[in-house]
């Protein structure tokens, strides 16, 4: 079978949906399909990955018109609902979903932004890449100083840099039992006072590592479609402490953590995990969601399309 896959995988410090793509592409090849990344003869099934221009200039209007043409299949995986800053995915991901033959949504709450009313759908939740599970730490003694940890690839303002910085102010401001480690890319002007900051890398094992020497995870993102992030950090085993306007990571997260709606609850609810660490780890310790299950899933929707 010939799947045309509309992104390329990127080497590096990408987002999730790259790690996605690649794990993707790779379980395909290894079951003897052919995968192209241009349009030509002979596709059977049309795997878009976002409905936007890729860098060959093809988008979700060239997929349909070949779909029209050929009688090829149309499976849209939608990883991003344009809920940060881009009203006109929003628009054109509304389009396209009512034209195509299976339509994956990464969680619940991406579909319903979407009002999605066809029975069409499937809902796949991500899953980390087992490298994640590699440092993860069974312990629950807490050191003198608790060090909250987050990790981005993008400088999107959604994925909470205000937070961030609230806590980075507050760590200097008081006497707190708090360290915190921000690691990956900063919006341009962007400076911690206080916090430790990593450069942006692409190695998962290290990036395990680093997340498994910590002991909360912060997000501050809000209305992901599909949050990586966050899964990762449950593969290492860390209380997740989350916003509630977090989307997918609402879904995500629920049993794993605590949800917060401000700077004070915030603070609160690192102080909620942290008097009951024992219990929130021994929760996270038991999340064992493997992106290879996912994948599978992922081809066998394709073969079956």
């Amino acid at each position: 079978m010939k799947v045309y896959v509309n992104r390329e995988p990127v080497i590096g410090p990408w987002g999730g949906g790259n790690k996605t793509l690649i794990s993707i592409v790779d379980a395909l090849r290894n079951k003897g399909h052919e995968v192209v990344f241009r349009l030509c003869e002979d596709i059977d099934v049309l795997f878009c990955i976002d409905p936007r221009p890729n860098k060959y200039g093809e988008w979700y209007q060239h997929i349909l018109y070949y779909k029209n043409r050929a009688g090829a299949k149309i499976v849209q995986r939608v990883g991003d609902v344009g809920t940060h800053g881009k009203p006109d995915l929003t628009d054109l991901v509304n389009q396209s979903i009512q034209h195509s033959d299976v339509v994956i949504f990464l969680s619940e709450w991406a579909k319903d932004y979407v009002d999605h009313k066809s029975t069409n759908y499937k809902i796949l939740e991500n899953s980390p890449l087992l490298e994640f599970y590699s440092n993860r730490k069974d312990s629950s003694d807490l050191p003198e100083k608790i060090n909250i940890v987050t990790h981005h690839w993008s400088t999107n303002p959604k994925k909470g840099f205000s937070f961030y910085k609230h806590l980075d102010d507050y760590i200097g401001k008081n006497d707190t039992k708090y360290d915190f480690t921000y690691i990956g890319r900063l919006p341009d002007g962007f400076k911690f006072e206080h916090a430790e900051h990593i450069e942006p890398v692409g190695d998962n094992i290290l990036i395990s590592k680093l997340l498994s020497d910590s002991h909360i995870y912060l997000t501050a993102s809000e209305e992901e479609a599909g949050a990586n992030h966050v899964l990762e950090a449950l593969a290492c085993a860390l209380p997740v402490v989350y916003h509630s306007k977090g989307g997918s990571i609402v879904n995500y997260c629920k049993g794993y953590g605590v949800q917060y709606n401000s700077y004070h609850s915030m603070i609160e609810s690192f102080d909620r995990v942290a008097r009951d660490y024992e219990s929130y780890k021994t929760k996270a310790l038991k999340f064992n969601r493997k992106m290879e299950d996912t994948i599978k899933e992922y081809v066998r929707i394709i073969e079956n399309v």
